[in-house]
């Protein structure tokens, strides 16, 4: 997916949310190719955003699956989640419901809102596939089981149909450095708290890659960085303080800690859930990934039903990062798979 596209801007009106209504709920998207042909669904990931001059290189801000959508066949929307800073979030809100007063958001709310671009907008009535990793995986979940009707197919990158215990307790570490800090002012900061901001890079940063990576040095980068603390410095605080504003930061990840597909149809029987699902799906989780690891999808696709499910294990030590393009390697194994998956005849699991 090459071609260059501007972001547009939805207005949904009044909105309701988890957490609240907003008055005038706003979602960005882009998109790419010809409308006549297959539409591709392709949300945002936790860190990533649509407009690429204000997303610097880093785990998440890219997947290696988006190299393989060919904007030649496929017509691919691509959708920014709420809080990060394109789509409604507590940074470019008015007041009343700006900064910390902003509603509480869920993977539900996104994909509603979602759903309205594409059918009330963009006048699309069925999705060839939702592909996404991380957050943008676990929302390909979210859409699979929402939409169910209109969805056939779905790519889930190093991410899961419900955030696990132990993910969310990772991610409560770098959330609570960052609420804790002593300029976050309980999200009513005047400027960057950046104490708050570098301790939760710093927090979350040993998360990304597997353990392997770290042992092998791989954080230098080839001399990219003459040490582990200039790669923290340079690769993950500046990324968030150049591009992330900290309330955004803390109402995504709580919509990522939230994430469980069976609460929305099936009271919270996941087994249900799964087995209700209709689309095909890829599931392509990282050896070595501490978020999602394949364990998860392994339950998930035992769960489905009638064999539409096809796991492929990233064998990388490359952690979660593996799937956010982080290197050549893994970028081609993804990259494989997904064209396989999405231009050619579909064989599921024996």
């Amino acid at each position: 997916m090459s071609k260059e596209s501007v972001t547009q801007f939805y207005e949904h009106g009044r909105f309701k949310m988890t957490g609240g209504v907003l008055p005038n709920a706003i979602t960005a998207y882009r998109t790419y190719g010809d409308p006549k042909n297959p539409c591709i669904v392709f949300p945002t990931c936790y860190g990533g955003k649509l407009d690429r001059e204000h997303a610097p290189d880093s785990p998440g801000r890219s997947t290696a699956c988006e190299t393989a959508l060919n904007t030649d066949k496929f017509y691919i929307v691509t959708f920014a989640l709420f809080s990060n800073g394109e789509s409604s979030s507590p940074s470019n809100t008015p007041a009343p419901y700006n900064g910390p007063y902003f509603p509480e958001v869920s993977y539900e709310d996104n994909i509603r809102a979602q759903h309205a671009v594409v059918t009330k907008k963009l006048g699309v009535s069925k999705i060839y596939s939702v592909i996404g990793f991380s957050m943008g995986g676990q929302q390909a979940y979210y859409w699979a089981v929402m939409y169910p009707d209109i969805v056939e197919r779905a790519i889930v990158l190093c991410g899961s149909a419900r955030t696990s215990p132990h993910n969310q307790c990772f991610i409560e570490g770098p959330k609570s450095a960052l609420l804790a800090s002593k300029d976050f002012e309980d999200g009513h900061y005047k400027s960057p708290p950046q104490h708050g901001i570098r301790a939760f890079a710093r927090a979350y940063s040993a998360w990304a890659y597997g353990q392997t990576w770290f042992r092998n040095k791989s954080y230098l980068f080839g001399g990219e960085f003459d040490s582990l603390n200039s790669f923290l410095r340079e690769k993950w605080e500046a990324r968030f303080l150049e591009s992330w504003d900290a309330n955004d930061m803390v109402t995504l990840i709580n919509t990522w800690q939230r994430g469980d597909v069976s609460l929305v149809r099936h009271a919270g029987d996941f087994e249900a859930c799964m087995g209700d699902i209709k689309a095909e799906v890829l599931l392509m989780p990282c050896k070595t990934d501490l978020y999602f690891p394949p364990e998860d999808s392994e339950i998930e696709m035992s769960l489905m039903r009638n064999n539409l499910a096809k796991l492929v294990v990233i064998d990388s030590v490359w952690g979660h990062g593996a799937g956010g393009g982080s290197n050549a390697q893994d970028v081609e194994i993804i990259k494989a798979a997904v064209i396989k998956f999405l231009e050619s005849d579909w064989e599921p699991c024996p």
